[in-house]
């Protein structure tokens, strides 16, 4: 598998890229929650942090999948939980991560996701995974995470578990 990094420079040319992967994974979702437009609103956030980064795998001609995400702020942490007591070091939020539903399962995650990682600044990485997704939540604790807490940052999406790793090669 090939694998790309972007930075916010480059956001205005994965866009597009970022959302037909969404599409892909999400096409077959009624649910207005993973809709195009919503998700559109989140890239744009995200990719618009000065530091932001981005790793796409690339195989048989085609998208793979994508991890992205940012440093929190000092003190930052996701809205509605608080920060886990301890974590002094800096902490890298990975935003999205989407793998097309043909490549699930192969293996192709992980390394998309370790090579989002391999070379942040940060001692702890952080993501949320929705509560209605157990199998998706034991994947991420197979790769080391744990559960800090829930959340549920607005009323119209559905609650998250707060889910944490130590890196090794953080501060």
């Amino acid at each position: 598998m090939d694998l790309k990094r972007y930075t916010h420079a480059d956001a205005r040319d994965v866009r597009s890229l970022l959302l037909d992967v969404h599409d892909e994974a999400y096409g077959d979702s009624a649910d207005p929650f993973h809709s195009r437009e919503r998700f559109a609103y989140y890239v744009d956030l995200w990719s618009a942090r000065a530091d932001w980064r981005c790793v796409s795998g690339w195989e048989a001609g085609g998208p793979v999948g994508y991890a992205y995400g940012s440093m929190f702020t000092p003190g930052g942490w996701w809205r509605r939980h608080e920060r886990p007591s301890g974590l002094k070091s800096p902490v890298f939020a990975l935003s999205e991560f989407l793998v097309v539903p043909a490549w699930r399962g192969t293996g192709r995650a992980l390394r998309i996701h370790d090579a989002l990682l391999d070379d942040v600044a940060a001692g702890t990485v952080t993501l949320l995974v929705e509560l209605r997704r157990p199998g998706v939540r034991a994947m991420y604790e197979r790769w080391g995470y744990g559960k800090a807490g829930e959340t549920e940052p607005s009323g119209d999406v559905p609650g998250y578990s707060v889910m944490v790793k130590r890196l090794e090669s953080g501060l």
